[in-house]
C-alpha cells in the first residue's frame, strides 16, 4: 500500500515530520512536499515555469512548486503506482470553514480527489505561546486515515480534519462547513526607492454558521472532520436559472 504525503508549509515543516511518524507502518510512505512555504496558494498549478523535484531520500522529494504540483507529480511521474491514500498536512494552523478555498493544504488533498483517490487534509489549530501538540494531531490523522482506507468515500470526495491545539481534545465530530471572517487589513508601506507596496491579511475575527459547523465545534475543543466534494454546483438554483436563462 502506497501513501503519498504533502503539505503547504514546506518540506522541512515540523507538521510533515509529525505526519510521517503518525502514519508509519500504515503503508509505504512517499513524501513529496514544496521546497518552500506555499500557504494560501490554494489549488495553483505551475503551468508556466519549470518544476524541480529535488531528492531528499529514497522515497522523498522537495518540489519547487505548490502542493497541487506535488500531488500531480507524485501521481503521474514519481510514484511507481497510483497511491492508495494521499494525506496533506499536518498544517501549522487551522483550515476551517471558508479557509478551504484559500488553503494549499486542502488543495493538496483536493488534487488527489481530482484523480479519484482517497484524500485527507489535516491541520492543527496552533495556539500562540505554547508548544504545538503535533502528536495529538497525528493520532487523530491516523484514525481518520485508517477509516478512509477501510471505507472509501464516493470518488470526488475528500475529508478535511482540524484538531484543536490541546493535550486532550474532547473527541472527534463530523461537521459541516461554516463561514469564517478575518479582520480586514491592508498594511501600506514604502520601499527604499519610494514605491508603495502592501501586506494583506488580518487575524481571525469570528465564525458564522450552524452550531454544528466546523469552526464552532473546533472552538469548543473537538477535533472536526468535514467531507468536501469537488462538485460545487448550487443544485437548488438550477431550475430557476434554467427557466430564466436557458435558450435554444
Amino acid at each position: 500500500m502506497n501513501i503519498l504525503l504533502t503539505n503547504d508549509d514546506g518540506y522541512d515543516a515540523p507538521g510533515l515530520r509529525a505526519l510521517e511518524e503518525a502514519l508509519s507502518g500504515l503503508g509505504t510512505i512517499w513524501t513529496i512536499a514544496p521546497l518552500t512555504e506555499q500557504s494560501a496558494k490554494s489549488h495553483a498549478l505551475s503551468m508556466r515555469e519549470p518544476i524541480r523535484a529535488l531528492p531528499r531520500g529514497e522515497r522523498a522529494w522537495a518540489v519547487s512548486g505548490t502542493p497541487a504540483d506535488c500531488v500531480y507529480l507524485g501521481v503521474n511521474e514519481l510514484l511507481p503506482a497510483r497511491p492508495d491514500l494521499v494525506v496533506s498536512g499536518i498544517n501549522s494552523g487551522s483550515n476551517l470553514a471558508t479557509d478551504v478555498y484559500y488553503s494549499g493544504t486542502v488543495a493538496g488533498a483536493r488534487e488527489a480527489a481530482c484523480f479519484g483517490l482517497r484524500a485527507l487534509s489535516a491541520s492543527l489549530w496552533i495556539q500562540p505561546g505554547q508548544e504545538p501538540h503535533w502528536a495529538v494531531a497525528g493520532r487523530f490523522t491516523r484514525r481518520v486515515a485508517e477509516h478512509l482506507l477501510a471505507h472509501p468515500p464516493t470518488p470526488g470526495v475528500l475529508l478535511n480534519l482540524n484538531v484543536p491545539d490541546v493535550a486532550e481534545p474532547r473527541g472527534l465530530k463530523v461537521t459541516r462547513l461554516g463561514r469564517r471572517h478575518y479582520q480586514p487589513m491592508v498594511d501600506v508601506r514604502e520601499d527604499p526607492r519610494g514605491r508603495t507596496y502592501y501586506w494583506i491579511g488580518g487575524g481571525h475575527d469570528r465564525f458564522e454558521g450552524a452550531a454544528d459547523s466546523d469552526g464552532h465545534v473546533c472552538e469548543a475543543g473537538w477535533a472536526t472532520v468535514t467531507p468536501l466534494q469537488l462538485d460545487h454546483t448550487a443544485v437548488d438554483l438550477l431550475d430557476a436559472l434554467r427557466s430564466g436563462l436557458d435558450s435554444k
